[in-house]
């Protein structure tokens, strides 16, 4: 595994947690969280990416709804 990042997500019904994601090779977390829940991928709460700068930390997942 590679370097990580504790991400906090905010909105939606997890709002609060913070996941643990794999950074790619530029030093940034996935585009997307899906986070699962009892209805498993198909009901999952996406949650994108953000910065509070330009393009690095600290970064945050809001929510953006379940996948349609």
């Amino acid at each position: 595994m590679g370097a990580t990042a504790q991400v906090p997500l905010v909105g939606g019904v997890a709002d609060g947690a913070v996941v643990t994601v794999e950074l790619d090779r530029n030093g940034r977390p996935p585009l997307v969280h899906p986070h699962l829940g009892e209805g498993g991928l198909a009901r999952a709460e996406m949650y994108e990416l953000e910065s509070a700068r330009d393009e690095g930390p600290p970064w945050v997942y809001r929510w953006r709804g379940p996948v349609a």
